[in-house]
This record gives C-alpha cells, structure tokens and sequence, in this order.
C-alpha cells in the first residue's frame, strides 16, 4: 500500500481523459439539490433534534462577513462591494440576532471545537465592530480551550488594530489571500497586492504569535504561465507558511459579470494551465510540503497531515478540517450550515438575510435533509476524498449492507480506472493511488447516486 502522503504523481494525458464536470463534493448531496423545500421551520426541527441528544457533538461556527471595498475579477464569492464601513455594525446587530436564536434552541453544555470568519474580506469591518462581534459570540458560546479560531485576511485590508484584535481574541488561524505576486496578473484581476505589503503583514502575523498562517493562490488567472507563477511559488516556499491552498480558477463570464473584464485571449490554454499545476505540485512537494488532497498542501507536522495519516481529515464548505463529527452552524448571509442529517443555506441576498432575521431569528431559505442511503454515500465519497482509502468493513458494520452488492455498478465504473492505474481495487478496501489523487473526484463519482441521472454532471466545473 503506498503511504497517504505521498506526492501525487502528474500525468497529463490521463488527466486529460478524465477531465469533464463533477463535483467537488464539499458536501453529499450536493448544493445544487438544496432547495426551498427545506426552510426554517424544517432546520430548528433537526437543530431541537440534534440538541436533545445525551451528549450532542461538538460545534463549528462559520460566520460570512461579505464586504469588499473593489472587486477581485477571479472573485466567484458572495460579496457586498461598498466603501461604506458603517454597514459593518448594521450587519453585526443582525448576527448577533441569528446567534441569539440558535441559542434559544441550543443545549446549554454544547462547546464550539472551530470558529471561522469568511467573507468578502472580514477585515473590511473596523476592527472595534470586530471585536463587539466576538465579545458576542463569547456571550452566548463556550468555546473549548484548544478551539480552532481562524479568520481570512486581505493584507491590503487589514491594519495594525485588527491583528491585535485577533490576538488578544485567542485567535490562532490567519488565512491571507495573495494569487500571484505578478504585477501584470495582479492588475490584470483588478487586485494590486505588492510583496513588500503581503510579506510584512505575514511577518507580523508570525510575532503575534499565531499558531497556523495560511496562504491562497490562484492558477489560471490571465497572462500566467508556469514559468511566470514559478516565480512566485519560490516566493511562497520562501516564507514558509504553515498550509497553502493553490486554487483552480474557473473562467466563467458568462455566470459572472465582473469576469467579462478579462479579456479571453489573455486566458492560459488549458495544456498551459496543466503545466502550472505539474509545476505547482512539483515545487511544494520537493520543498516538503504534503499533499493533503485536492488544492492544499501542508507542513508535514500540521494537524491536517497527521488527520490524513490516522484517517480522520475531513471536508465541509470550510474546506478540509480535523474537526469531523461537529454540527456546523453557518451565520450570516449566504452562509451554508451542516447540522444532524440537514444542509442548510441562508438567504443570499443582503437586504433577505437581514429581513429573515428580524422577522424570524433564523435565515435558512433553502436545504435538503439526508436520507440514510445519503449518509452511507457522504461517509464513502468522504473517505475517498479525505483518506485516499476506503475500507469497505467499515461502511458494512456502520450500515448493514453488503458493500460489493450494494455497489457493484460503482465498483464496475471504477474497472477502467483501476485499468489506468488511478485506483486499486482490492477484496477488502479501495486504494486511490499517487496517480489518482489528482482526479480524487472522478474516483468518488461513481458513488454518487445523483450523477446516475442523464445530464446531470453538465451543472458542476471540471474535475481536474
């Protein structure tokens, strides 16, 4: 068996075959099957059920705090553009409302195991809005001692008095988002971030004292070039961060308006971007960083590495984590919930969100509530995803079933793959190899009951 964190292995002509849409599975099933079905009254339902348990898991608590002062035109994210910072305090109050009516439904002995803050750009608030947000959440939350607390930044956003705020908060976790250190690239996505600024901001993070310092890049942004973003890889390396997440850019002008202020032909071939992403991996794993799975690399004795070695990471709308088993309450606009055997989304629009909670306390507007066959196909596809093995025991003692029975047409649709080299398929367990880890998705899909139906992959970007 070949070791989990073992570099990928990068061959463009398999990668090409198996290049089509599918999922990127942040979540089973996925979010184009929530809908509108599933609303308020249907998630205090699972969130009253959930809580009455004995013993209720630990939570996660992402909250989406979406303004931006300009526009990134990569940007496919939820966000409010303003220059307006006094709307910071206005949003707040309503967060503040959404917590209050969670806790009303809430066991009072639950701890929170992970915060996050996302956006838009969380430091675009002033940082004493900041702070009365957190005071907040203290007052109605009892985080646990050795809490994951993380927070996005934009180092051209944030100042001297959000960092402290962050660290006297016991915060533990910054994530700076950088793309490209190229000066054409960056004017090129209406995003002008020198180095010098991005590199003191990092080296400040670093004296706070913050356990963990993040960075995201973006491959297949316009003018880029494998030799051109090598340049600031090395720049990368050369800081040291503790994770990297290398994103896949998905050119879509015609979903996303500011997108069209790209001008196509300055768009990498897709050959081009194969050749960055070969690179990409190349230089971070040469350099010690694991492989963790799909976009992210991490410091070998990161507490992802040691998830993925005993086969505990997972993955939620928060990207990988080592917190699996919590109930995640999403607050906020837009923000995505994953509670009980329930997904949950509120309202995506400002002015609804703020609506929901005035009226109602909670702001779900759309969900889907598991059945037991969803479950059983999460924890499969989770494990493929998160694990890069499967035991097939393990699936049969946890649901009853008999795995080679119950799934013999997604064994049959994994025979190819096995052929090409992508995965192992043994008596006991299912084995993705170096050279499927980058097409993880592909090998997860034929799990998918949802993707049986004809046509249905055509609504989800490429797989690789």
């Amino acid at each position: 068996m070949s070791e989990r964190w073992d570099a990928p292995v990068f061959d463009k002509e398999k990668i090409l075959k198996y290049d089509k849409p599918g999922p990127r599975y942040t979540s089973y099933p996925t979010a184009p099957y929530f809908h509108e079905g599933f609303g308020i009254k249907e998630y205090e339902k699972e969130i009253k059920r959930t809580n009455a348990a004995t013993e209720p898991p630990p939570l996660s608590l992402y909250f989406h705090l979406p303004f931006c002062q300009s526009v990134c035109y990569f940007c496919g994210c939820n966000v409010t553009f303003t220059k307006d910072k006094s709307l910071g305090d206005l949003y707040v109050d309503h967060l503040l409302l959404e917590m209050d009516a969670l806790k009303a439904l809430m066991k009072p002995s639950r701890k929170v195991a992970q915060v996050h803050w996302g956006g838009g750009t969380p430091t675009f608030i002033p940082a004493p809005t900041l702070k009365r947000l957190w005071d907040g959440i203290m007052q109605r939350f009892e985080i646990a001692p050795d809490a994951e607390i993380g927070v996005e930044i934009d180092p051209r956003a944030v100042s001297e008095d959000h960092l402290r705020v962050f660290a006297e908060s016991g915060f533990n976790r910054i994530s700076m988002g950088i793309q490209d250190y190229d000066p054409m690239v960056q004017k090129a996505v209406h995003r002008v971030q020198p180095r010098e600024l991005t590199e003191s901001v990092f080296d400040r993070c670093r004296k706070l004292g913050f356990n963990s310092i993040n960075v995201d890049l973006i491959y297949g942004l316009p003018y880029q070039t494998a030799e051109r973003f090598s340049s600031t890889v090395e720049k990368i390396i050369a800081m040291g961060p503790d994770r990297i997440a290398v994103f896949n850019f998905a050119y879509l002008p015609e979903m996303i308006g500011h997108q069209r202020a790209i001008p196509r032909e300055a768009m990498p071939s897709p050959m081009e971007k194969l050749n960055i992403l070969e690179m990409v991996v190349d230089r971070f794993t040469s350099a010690g960083y694991v492989y963790v799975g799909m976009d992210h690399f991490a410091r070998p004795e990161d507490e992802l590495c040691r998830a993925l070695k005993d086969r505990t990471l997972y993955r939620n709308f928060q990207g990988y984590t080592t917190k699996a088993g919590c109930d995640l309450y999403g607050i906020g606009v837009t923000s995505i919930g994953q509670v009980g055997r329930c997904y949950v989304q509120n309202h995506k629009e400002l002015r609804a969100y703020q609506e929901a909670v005035k009226a109602h306390g909670l702001a779900a507007f759309r969900g889907v509530l598991l059945t037991d066959d969803d479950l059983m196909r999460r924890d499969i596809i989770t494990k493929l995803m998160c694990h890069f093995v499967l035991y097939k025991n393990e699936i049969e003692s946890a649901y009853g079933v008999s795995f080679d029975e119950t799934f013999s047409d997604a064994l049959s649709d994994l025979k190819p793959m096995e052929d090409d080299g992508l995965v192992a398929l043994h008596a006991d367990r299912i084995e993705v190899t170096p050279l499927g880890r980058l097409m993880v998705r592909n090998i997860a899909m034929p799990f998918d009951a949802y993707l049986r139906k004809p046509g249905e992959s055509k609504r989800f970007s490429r797989t690789v």
